[in-house]
């Protein structure tokens, strides 16, 4: 069969069956869906280029990256259609947007990043959710501390935690890919209260104000935009405004200034940092790796050491 929604969900299922979760992908294929169906469309060969442009239009989108976005899953279905004889050739006429809005990320440095997470500890009940400041905290500084994901910190399970062997197991990561991350004596520590706190069963959610469900990311992200419009962090020009993957891109960079700072070769250890972080390759962990005036500064006074050597060494 060649119809539409048929070849959608088997593209769906090959893409999962290679580990993709495909979420954001899917529901943008389910809004193509029903723009088809609407239109009353059904066949894959009754696609044309204007039929796919009147849907892109249909979805207008401001920033030039989600517009980007936008093609490339249509594209990247169409073309499996084809690499898979369901259809003769693709329609789509591929537009890319140019990004003129390249702005650098936020990076929370130690003191901004307390003050974060104590503007978080002190976030008071409410009916619906206890020990709301503790849990909060927590996730924080997973966050910030081992560089994980919103959605793997408020995924994590009772069980997950490994207070002996000082291991957290992060399962369902991007691509489906799940790893232990080995963590020092005050994570450890928070994640023992926060054990303690919710006293269930292994499978019960870490995070959690209803001991079933999890706290959502979104819910988790729509804590941190308010604390930080309290705290009202000092943004430079041309750098983008906090948002909660900022803690995450914080501990990359921190990582790579630690190690100029500790005369280590960062070059050498990205192979772990990447492992570390659940990253494909190191290519994905160089994305986070944002260049910042003190990367700059230790840099240059490791090149002027260097050179100082070299210069010595070869006077006569």
């Amino acid at each position: 069969m060649t119809t539409i929604a048929v070849v959608a969900s088997d593209f769906l299922a090959h893409k999962r069956a290679l580990g993709r979760k495909y979420v954001s992908e899917e529901a943008t294929l389910r809004l193509f869906l029903s723009f088809c169906e609407a239109h009353g469309v059904s066949e894959l060969d009754e696609l044309t280029s204007a039929f796919l442009d009147a849907f892109v239009a249909s979805r207008p989108r401001v920033r030039a990256r989600s517009f980007n976005q936008l093609g490339v899953i249509l594209g990247g279905f169409l073309d499996w259609a084809v690499g898979q004889q369901r259809l003769a050739a693709s329609p789509l006429q591929k537009v890319h947007r140019r990004e003129t809005d390249l702005r650098v990320p936020f990076l929370f440095d130690v003191a901004q990043a307390g003050r974060l997470l104590a503007a978080a500890a002190a976030l008071p009940d409410n009916p619906r959710a206890t020990d709301r400041g503790a849990t909060y905290h927590t996730i924080f500084a997973l966050c910030y501390g081992l560089g994980l994901r919103a959605g793997e910190a408020c995924g994590l399970l009772i069980g997950d935690v490994d207070e002996h062997r000082q291991l957290l197991v992060v399962r369902g990561g991007k691509f489906g890919k799940s790893r232990l991350v080995p963590h020092g004596p005050r994570i450890g520590e928070l994640l023992a209260r926060q054990v303690e706190r919710r006293g269930g069963e292994a499978h019960q959610p870490l995070f959690s104000f209803d001991s079933t469900r999890r706290v959502h990311p979104c819910s988790a992200s729509q804590v941190f935009h308010r604390l930080v419009t309290e705290l009202d962090f000092s943004v430079p020009e041309g750098v983008s405004p906090p948002v909660l993957h900022s803690l995450r891109h914080s501990f990359a960079v921190g990582c790579l200034l630690r190690w100029y700072r500790e005369g280590l070769d960062p070059q050498s250890r990205l192979f772990r940092l990447s492992t570390f972080m659940g990253h494909v390759s190191p290519t994905s962990t160089a994305v986070y790796l944002t260049i910042t005036p003190q990367l700059v500064a230790e840099a240059n006074r490791r090149f002027e050491a260097f050179t100082e050597t070299v210069w010595s060494e070869g006077r006569p």
